[in-house]
């Protein structure tokens, strides 16, 4: 059984001192994507900014050796949020009625993959929420497939599709418990 890496987590709950890590992670990340007007720096640094700006906006980073290697990061969405207006079909009033946690991005380096690090990271962000469900939204097709059943084994279902923006392609929406 190997060891799992040692990472320091940090929780934030503003971008002051922590936007310039979150980009540089994120190139790192979607460095293969980066061509596409989506997936570019500057439209994530656009989205990062508003999302900063939302209620509840939680972000958690790992640092090894005093560098970013993953982030995860979130916000609350009540009733009537964009978010639940664009997914098809409706939510279930079971996930809607109270405000859930919105998991807007996660992502570790390349080099940092495979360590459950991402896990960690995820898991230190439910820690310290109190919305009873967590969503996300899932290209289904990114890495063969294997993000979408990564979250399966996470135990989140699919309950709909999305496509947030005319630039982004169609989501698959999942949803599960926070604890």
């Amino acid at each position: 059984m190997t060891t799992a890496p040692t990472i320091e987590l940090r929780t934030f709950t503003t971008l002051d001192t922590v936007r310039g890590d979150l980009l540089d992670v994120y190139a790192d990340v979607r460095a293969p994507l980066l061509h596409l007007p989506n997936y570019a720096v500057t439209a994530f640094g656009e989205r990062l900014d508003r999302h900063g700006d939302e209620p509840g906006f939680t972000a958690v980073l790992a640092y090894a050796a005093g560098s970013p290697v993953g982030y995860a990061y979130g916000n609350s969405i009540e009733r009537g949020d964009r978010y639940w207006q664009r997914t098809s079909p409706t939510p279930a009033d079971t996930y809607t009625e109270r405000p859930a946690l919105a998991l807007k991005e996660i992502g570790v380096r390349p080099a940092w993959r495979k360590t459950g690090t991402s896990r960690r990271i995820h898991d230190a962000l439910l820690a310290t929420r109190d919305e009873p469900f967590v969503t996300l939204m899932v290209n289904p097709a990114a890495g063969d497939g294997k993000v979408h059943a990564l979250y399966r084994s996470w135990e989140y279902e699919d309950i709909g599709q999305s496509q947030p923006s005319p630039a982004s392609p169609v989501l698959t929406v999942m949803i599960r418990t926070v604890r």
